[in-house]
């Protein structure tokens, strides 16, 4: 039974038709690529293309999310090229419009300011918000977000006026040629396997965060919003499902609880790039915060069994309010 509260306005949502046919279109094109890597392409090629799926993947993760999104830790130059053209590959839009729609996500999440609100059904808040026209709530509200820091980088300045030049050429051209140039593979095989069966599974990977991740899981940190850990999405989407934890504390660089790195390949990554210096001023949110918080709004299912020890109600208001001035 749906409740009162998660039904959403009556709303008539308009087609955007060129973009249901070009989504029909990848999809269609991606179960070919599923079949053809049974059938006929070579070992390299889908190597290649799930190397290919992971760079694109932390290009939104590390990269758009954590990054540029979140400003959850500061990269040196090299990294941020490298995140650039992760995030080219995985083109979800360019890191711009990306960044504008998540925090439009997070400062409405699930009413209908909300690009992708979950309220109106898994399909919508997976795929369907791409489909239709965005709510005038959405645009409306999205006046509102703050944007002058991304307007103002340069990297994403470059991918945003030269988006057709730059997300073309990593996300097409190059997963498509390299196979045919390197070891002989056929057109066919390199277009369905590396670019569209690759670019499809990144985007319904991703956005299993937006489906899944609103709606089935536990809620440790916070059991009055929608947000849930779920593990298993975690782990398909490098780290990005503990989810309940982030829309709590969305500045943690790891957007996971207590130093978790086992299911997280992008804090993984972060890591490495701080150890050789290009990731710098990594931001966590001390372990007593976070036990406090979860004590005092949590839903008392925790995935890793810390934080059993119950706190008073003014220990857990003192942890908070002293974690609160010192930031």
């Amino acid at each position: 039974m749906v409740r009162e509260e998660d039904k959403p306005a009556p709303y008539k949502y308009k087609l955007v038709k060129h973009n249901v046919i070009k989504f029909a279109y990848m999809h269609l094109a991606a179960l070919y690529g599923l079949y053809l890597c049974f059938t006929s392409a070579k070992w390299a090629t889908i190597i290649w293309s799930l190397f290919l799926l992971e760079a694109a993947k932390i290009g939104i993760t590390a990269g758009a999310h954590r990054l540029w999104c979140h400003k959850a830790y500061k990269a040196k130059l090299p990294l941020q090229i490298i995140l650039l053209i992760f995030n080219s590959i995985a083109f979800m839009n360019t890191a711009t419009y990306w960044v504008r729609d998540h925090r439009l996500h997070h400062k409405y999440s699930d009413t209908d300011a909300d690009p992708h609100n979950s309220k109106r059904g898994f399909f919508f808040s997976q795929i369907g918000w791409l489909f239709v026209r965005k709510h005038p709530e959405v645009l409306e509200k999205g006046k509102t977000i703050y944007m002058e820091d991304i307007y103002k980088d340069p990297l994403l300045r470059f991918q945003k006026k030269y988006a057709f030049f730059v997300i073309g050429l990593w996300a097409y051209v190059i997963p498509t040629v390299v196979p045919m140039y390197f070891w002989g593979e056929s057109f066919s095989n390199s277009w369905h396997i590396a670019t569209m069966l690759r670019h499809v599974l990144t985007i319904n990977l991703i956005f299993l965060v937006n489906s899944i991740g609103h709606k089935w899981g536990n809620r440790p940190f916070d059991k009055n919003i929608k947000a849930v850990e779920n593990l298993s999405v975690s782990l398909l989407t490098t780290g990005e499902c503990f989810h309940n934890y982030h829309h709590v504390f969305p500045y943690d660089y790891k957007a996971s609880e207590l130093g978790n790195t086992k299911f997280n390949a992008a804090t993984l990554f972060i890591n490495f790039f701080a150890w050789i210096g290009w990731a710098y001023d990594l931001k966590v949110i001390p372990d007593n915060v976070i036990i406090a918080r979860s004590q005092r709004t949590g839903d008392g299912r925790n995935l890793w069994g810390w934080g059993d020890k119950d706190q008073t109600e003014e220990e857990i208001k003192n942890v908070e309010l002293i974690y609160c001035k010192s930031n």
